[in-house]
This record gives structure tokens, sequence and C-alpha cells, in this order.
């Protein structure tokens, strides 16, 4: 014998009751079919009696539309081949019709609107109408099958404002009831009976998945089924976690501890019947029968994933009783414990300090107020003497669960919990951990929740992938490059290595197109000329800060300054920056151990390995030789793709002012070329590096050997171009005179133990530089363990794709993957 209960969506509906037909109908066993209402009654008739209970009219238009709901599912039912007349009409087993129920339930609350007074025992008999009337229903169309009258053998017991089932009065009834099986049984979930009054009772919201788990349990089921319109148990809210997937195995423990946190899965205290009698629970889907579901026992699924699932309750709050008089004191939380529960105020976590003199108590946002006022008024004189402090409520939180037996003796799940929070930038205001170690819960503001939701996921292997989330600003030639990359590596990186790269921003100077499931990159330069936002900086920062997307990274592919003065606030919030652009790391050395410090403090990365030497790993091999207690003392270097270009170019029949022009058609060079000839570029590079290297330096301290006279840079672009080819003649003697020496010139930059200079040098053909090819760039750095030979890195040094691939290794580093 199985049991199986629907839920209110499962018989909400003709087509949705047809589907339960349809599976009961195909079991091979007895079944006993337990119904909840449909979907929103309980709602509706809540919301009828209060009206009435107001005196207010328009509760008869409410009660009309619950009838109508009704009549439309019989309708449908009879349009699809049900006895319209066998449904509506004369239940099964001389129970009353539908008809009675619903003339009965119009007398209920003609009375309540004429005395205005609704008492809880009229509420509960109100409310019952809701399973009654469905069960009527589902019985006249399930072939053969007999309804049974829950009230006649569930018994409550009153405790404080709650109905408890007394176990020992209801199993027997349960017992004598179901003597003899019929081949289907229905029996409306939810409502029961008070042992002592007979008065009509309940079990609570979610009650219909207790009233199965209490008949599996006395009749020793073979398994209880729970059909919903979810296709089981989820590893997270897939509401907020686009990527959450189906838990098909899992074990009573942690199918109660995601309940009670918030997964609304099943009603929590149905597991434990269960449990107690070791029956199998199966969650499967009335829409989706096909599914597997989530297959629920005490057999444990030893797997490599260390939690099973993650749940919520966004409504919290925090009650801290805190006071020196609390230490030592024998019954404190006793007190508090009792005052609560006489209120009927559930308190689902506690966090006590080991001195014993703070406890803070986690309630429902409903609960909260209500709570405070019981707690001062039996504390009232240890208010009065001083011994406790006034009680601090804390609003807008949530709470978070992770839960898995797996958990168990693993060392470092806590650890890497705070980690993932830190690194997303979220404070824990409590916590709770239970020596059981399957599930560990903490408390958060509400506005991180998605946030906090994502990262535990995505860290804790719940995800398929990992997911790297990023804003691009700047889509022209670097960006542009840039997005075509990650769009062609999109999915070797999934398939390869479990990392999803999803473009959530893209940006320009005045257009900003946002999505946080992920921009499209097929089409998206088009779609953020066609759809985007107007944008500035700030407001670009704001939209990316609302947003608060879990493992974000900035990209700035600008050359702006004040986009690089966003890079501050976003690492502050916990979002890793990658920069093309050199602004922020070549400024102010302030500022530039500013940002340093900011990403020691909150553990996310800022990365402009790009900054010099475009895809070149010159500043991670500094660092590599750093972070191993190796010393650099020296650094030479050719870091201007565009002037080595430039003087590999210039020839007999190639002059200066032609060898620029070849440079910027080549797209080396700036569309003004003196921002490449005036050193400036190659200055931060140097000072870029001689600071990764360990020295305190600025661009004013950088000694500067210029080849183009300070004239030439005055006037505009146009007068520049008409005036440098007055220094062809000479830069071509120059070259003549080098040529017939045997050497050639490059544009040097050199740090010497803190000290820097740029300038033109003349080089020999047994120099490291002499040979050094079109754009490319050369780096020697000589250090304590690099003296006598010291290290080169030398290669392509400029142009988007180069550039594009820098950027794109330093996003991939983010992600840790190899």
């Amino acid at each position: 014998m199985r049991v199986m209960k629907f839920g209110g969506t499962s018989v909400g509906s003709a087509e949705g009751i047809l589907r339960v037909k349809k599976i009961v109908e195909a079991v091979d066993e007895p079944v006993i079919v337990v119904v909840s209402a449909l979907g929103g009654i309980t709602d509706k008739l809540l919301t009828t009696a209060r009206l009435a209970a107001a005196g207010d009219s328009a509760y008869e238009q409410e009660l009309a539309l619950v009838e109508q709901r009704h009549t439309d599912v019989v309708a449908g039912l009879a349009r699809n081949g049900c006895s319209a007349e066998g449904i509506a009409g004369q239940a099964r087993n001389d129970s009353v019709s539908s008809a009675v129920l619903l003339d009965e339930l119009k007398n209920i609350l003609k009375g309540v609107f004429l005395v205005k007074e609704l008492s809880q025992k009229t509420s509960d008999s109100i409310v019952s109408y809701g399973e009654r009337l469905s069960s009527q229903i589902v019985a006249a169309v399930l072939d053969g099958a007999r309804l049974f009258d829950a009230r006649t053998f569930i018994r409550t017991d009153r405790q404080f404002s709650k109905h408890i089932v007394d176990f020992k009065a209801t199993n027997p009834l349960i017992e004598q009831t179901f003597v003899d099986l019929p081949k289907i049984s229905v029996v409306p979930g939810f409502i029961a009976a008070d042992k002592a009054t007979g008065d009509v009772t309940n079990l609570g919201r979610g009650g219909s998945d207790y009233t199965a788990a209490i008949l599996a349990a006395a009749l020793k089921a073979s398994i209880l089924e729970m059909w919903t319109d979810v296709d089981g148990f989820m590893t997270a809210d897939p509401r907020v976690i686009t990527n959450a997937y189906v838990i098909e195995k899992m074990t009573y423990v942690e199918a109660m501890e995601l309940s009670n946190f918030g997964a609304k899965v099943v009603y929590p205290p149905t597991i434990y019947p269960a449990y107690h009698e070791n029956i199998p629970i199966l969650i499967k889907n009335t829409f989706n029968p096909d599914a597997p579901g989530t297959y629920i026992t005490r057999d444990h699924l030893r797997d490599d994933k260390p939690i099973r699932g993650i749940s919520s309750i966004n409504d919290t709050s925090l009650i801290t009783v805190q006071g020196l008089g609390m230490v030592g004191v024998l019954g404190v939380n006793y007190r508090i414990f009792k005052a609560l529960s006489k209120i009927g105020v559930s308190v689902f976590m506690v966090s006590q300090t080991a001195s014993e003199n703070t406890s803070t108590l986690g309630v429902r946002d409903a609960d909260a107020e209500l709570a405070v006022e019981a707690l001062r008024k039996e504390f009232e004189q240890e208010l009065r003497q001083g011994e406790i402090n006034n009680f601090k409520v804390e609003k807008g939180l949530a709470t978070v669960a992770i839960v898995g037996e797996n958990m168990k003796h693993v060392p470092g799940i806590a650890g890497k919990l705070f980690g993932t929070l830190g690194r997303s930038g979220i404070s824990t205001i409590a916590l709770a951990q239970s020596a059981s170690e399957t599930n560990i819960s903490f408390v958060i503001k509400s506005e991180h929740l998605r946030k906090a939701l994502n990262s535990l996921h995505d860290s804790f292997f719940l995800s398929e992938y990992q997911v790297l989330n990023i804003f691009l600003v700047g889509v022209r030639t670097v960006g542009g490059q840039l997005l075509e990359t990650i769009r062609r590596q999109q999915k070797p990186l999934m398939e390869h290595n479990r990392l999803k790269l999803n473009v959530v921003g893209i940006a320009r100077k005045n257009k900003m197109l946002l999505d946080r499931n992920g921009i499209n990159l097929e089409n998206c330069i088009e779609k953020l000329d066609a759809e985007g936002q107007d944008s500035s900086p700030k407001k670009l920062q704001e939209a990316i800060l609302e947003m608060n997307i879990f493992n974000s990274v900035f990209v700035d592919c600008t050359a702006s300054a004040e986009v690089a003065e966003l890079y501050e606030k976003f690492l502050s919030h916990s979002i890793s920056v990658v920069a093309a652009n050199k602004v922020a790391s070549s400024g102010t050395y302030e500022n530039y151990r500013k940002l340093k410090t900011i990403t020691y403090k909150t553990g996310v990365k800022y990365l402009f390995e790009t900054n010099v030497g475009a895809g070149l790993p010159i500043i991670n091999t500094m660092n590599a030789l750093t972070n191993s207690g190796d010393k650099i003392l020296k650094i030479e270097a050719v870091l201007s793709g565009t002037l080595n270009f430039i003087f590999n170019t210039i020839s007999a029949e190639i002059p200066l002012s032609k060898a620029i022009q070849m440079a910027q058609d080549a797209g080396f060079a700036e569309p003004d070329p003196r921002l490449d000839l005036n050193g400036t570029d190659v200055i931060r590079k140097l000072v870029i590096l001689s600071r990764e290297a360990g020295y305190e330096v600025n661009q004013s301290d950088v000694e500067k050997n210029l080849f183009i006279p300070d004239p030439y840079f005055e006037g505009s672009t146009d007068d520049f171009w008409k005036k440098i080819p007055e220094l062809n003649a000479e830069f071509e003697a120059k070259r003549q005179k080098l040529a017939a020496d045997g050497k050639k010139s490059r544009f040097v930059a050199v740090m010497d133990n803190g000290k820097c200079s740029v300038g033109l040098q003349s080089v020999g053909a047994n120099h490291p530089f002499y040979e050094l090819e079109g754009s490319n760039n050369i780096i020697m750095i000589t250090t304590e363990r690099y003296y006598e030979y010291p290290m080169i890195i030398k290669g392509y040094g400029a142009g988007a794709a180069v550039t594009a691939a820098g950027v794109f290794s330093d996003i991939i580093s983010i992600a840790n993957i190899r």
C-alpha cells in the first residue's frame, strides 16, 4: 500500500485533476490519496472570513469567487468526459454533497457577518471547507474511489495556540478506519478534530503533507509520494540561482533541515513520521511525472559534494538578549523560550556566546515585536535593575543554511563558507551550528541574500559550472577583440574547465547594456546601440553595485581617468578589477597603494598585466620573483611597440615622418602620435614596473631624455604633421652613423635600485635589444638570483589582439583554473 498526496496546484484545475486521475489509476496496489484544497482557496477563505467578521458585505463577493472556482473546475472535468452530476451532486458513500457543503459554508459566514466576531474555532471550521470540497471532487473523478473524512481519525490536542497531533489517539483510529482497504481511498488533508470536543481543527499551513505522513506511518505504507508542482528538492531556490538542479537522493535529516530553512517542498513536520517508520518519501511533479524526483531515505549518499543544498528564510529578525546579569544565572534560556512559547512564537535559530551574557534569537519579522513585548514582560524586574539591557531587534535580515550529512567530520567547511562570503564582501551577523554537523546557519543582510546564495552554490560545487560575471567597459579595439575571445572560448571552458564566463554588462562612453542572466555576444554591440541605457561612469558604477552580482569582475578596456576612479569602490564592494587602462596603476603612488591595500583586505583581485607589454607575462613573472623572496635590482626594457616599430622602420627610403605615419596606419600609434613620441606611455609603464618591483616611484621621479624637441609637441596634430619632416635629415644622418658602427637606436626605460630614466640609447650587435624586431617589447630583469645572467622576456608588446589575450588571461586567473 502506498500513500500519495497531491497539493493545491495539482488539484487546482480540471487539467491537474485529470493528471491526478491518470497517475493514481495507474498504480497496481491499494493507494490512499490525500488532497489539499484547490490552489489559493485556503487564503481566499481566510480573507472571506476576515471581511465577514469586519461586517464588510464584500465577503459575499469573495465567497462567490470561491464557489465559482469550484464550479469552473467541475465544468472543466465534465467537458473532459467526467459526469458533472456525479462530481457536483451526491458524493460517494452517502457523504454530504458539494452543494450542501457550500450551503453550510454560506451559513457560517453569514453568522460571522451578523455577530461580527470570528473565533479560532469558527475560523478553523471555515478553512476546512477547502479540503472537504476538493476531496469530494477528486473522489468523484477517480474510478472506484471511496471518500474518508480525516476528522474521524486524526485527533489533536491544543497546546498553547497550536493543534498538536495526539498519536496515541490517532493511530488506533486510522488502523480501524482502514482495516479493509479499498483500491483507492481519498482523504482530505490538513483537517482534524479536537480529541476532547470533536471540534474541527487543522494541522497548520502545509498540513496536508502531514496528514499523508501520519497515514503512511500508521499503516506502514511501502512509500509516501508527495506530488507537487516542482520536480523535487532543489540545491537552492531556482528563482535566485538559475542553475540550481534537483537533488535526486537525500536523507531524512537533510530534507528536514532544508524544509525548516525555507525549502517549501515539504511541510517540515511531515518528515518525522516517515523517518520513525523508515518509510521512503518520493517527491514528484504532477505536471512532469517522468522526472525522477527526489527520493528521501535514511541511506546516506557519499559523493564529492560536501553539502547537499542551500536554503534560506528572507524575513528574519534577530532579537538580542544581553546583560552581565545573565552570566552564571540558571534558567535564563528556559524563561526566554517559555515566554515565547506562550504566545506561539517559534524561534528557528539560536546563537549564544560562551560567556552567557548574550543570546540571539532568530524569528520571523511578523513575530518580532510580539516576541520583544513578551520578553520585556518576562524580564521586567531584570530590566528595571539593569541586569539585562533593553532588547535589541534588528530587521531586514535573511537566514541562510548550508545542509548536508557529508559535512560531518570534514575539516574546512566553515572556513570555506566564511572565505566565500568574505570574498563576496558579505559579513555574517549571527551564526549557529549544531554538534551533528549537518547544518551551518548564518544571518546576513537581506540585500546580500542573492549574492550569498549564488556564491555558496558556486563555491561548494553545487553548480554545474563555476560562474564568473563580467562587466566590460570599452568595446572598441581591445574590448571588441576581448568580446570575440570570450565568445569563442565560452563553450570550451564550460566543457573542459567547468567555467562559465557570463558577460552581464557592456558599456561605452554614453551607453550601457546590463543583464544579470548574461548577454548574447553574437550581436551584443548592435544590441548596445539599439537598446542600451544612457550611461556615464557614475551611472555605470551605481548600476553595477545595485545589481550586486556574485563573482563579479569589472574589466576596463578604456584609457579613461574617470573610469579608473571607479576601481576603489568596486574593489571595496568585492568586485575584482582587470584593467588594460594604465591610469590607476601609474597615477599617484598613494592611490596605487590604496587600491592594493583594499585587495589585501577584501581578498579580491586588481590585475593589470597588460599595462606593460600587452600579453607578455611581465608583471606576473616579477610578482613570482618577489613573492619567492628574490629582490629586483634593475630593469632595462624597450616598452613601446610604437617607438620600436618606428626605429626598426626608418631607413634610407623611409624617413622619420613616414615611419611615424606607418606606425599609425598599422594601429600601433595613437590617433595623436605625440602621445607615444613624448615618452609618457613608456614612463607610465616604467613607473608600474618599478612599483611592482617594490619601489616607491611617481612619474615626476623619472628622468626624461626625449629624442623629439619640445616645440614639436606644441600646437595641434596638424601642426605636428607639418613640422615633423624637418627632423628627417637629422635622424637619417644619425641612423647612417649608427649603421656604420654596427649599432641601432632603441628607446630604453631603465630602473636601477629605484632610480628611473627613459631615453634613446644606441645598442651594439651583442646587446639583447639589438635584434628586437617590429613592434616587439623586451624586458631584462636583474635580481639577486638572476644577477650574472638577467632574466629576459621578449615578444609582441602592442596590438589589440595580444592585449585582449592578456586581459582574457587575467580574467581566467581570477577563476583559478589551469
